[in-house]
């Protein structure tokens, strides 16, 4: 095996263990909530996105039926996790935003991953971050080819 190979394979054992690491946390939080795994995806869609979905658009994003997505927010929304808005010129348009219980549960349980992370830049440059963020964006990108959404 070249070193090319060598690398690859290391990218790899680095990447699935940080990711089973991850999920590792997520369904920690998940159970804590009485929560399911494709919740806590639907939670980190809402986190993420620039402006609010709509059931709809997170429909697509999570590749679910209709009834599945207002099942998992009827989940969210019982347990203080999102809260759901009417569009005010078009009320046929629902909004979810992520409420404030529903944050403060989540900052209090990934509190220690947000410290490790900090801990973990501070031997690292900007410069050699900004690589790693480069990185991280592209490997979303070939991720979001494989899925068929890019």
């Amino acid at each position: 095996m070249g070193a090319a190979g060598r690398d690859l394979r290391a990218f790899a054992v680095q990447l699935r263990r940080m990711n089973g690491e991850m999920n590792r946390l997520i369904h920690g939080f998940a159970a804590t909530q009485g929560l399911h795994a494709t919740d806590i995806q639907a939670l980190a869609a809402i986190l993420d996105s620039d402006t609010p979905l709509t059931p709809g658009r997170l429909r697509e994003h999570l590749g679910l039926t209709s009834g599945a997505v207002t099942a998992c927010l009827d989940r969210l929304e019982r347990a203080g996790h999102i809260r759901r808005s009417r569009d005010s010129t078009d009320r046929r348009v629902v909004h979810l935003h992520y409420a404030a219980h529903g944050r403060a549960a989540a900052r209090a349980h990934f509190q220690p991953l947000a410290e490790a992370t900090a801990r973990a830049q501070e031997g690292f440059s900007g410069a050699e971050l900004g690589v790693v963020l480069r990185f991280l964006n592209a490997m979303n990108e070939e991720l979001d080819r494989l899925s068929g959404r890019g």
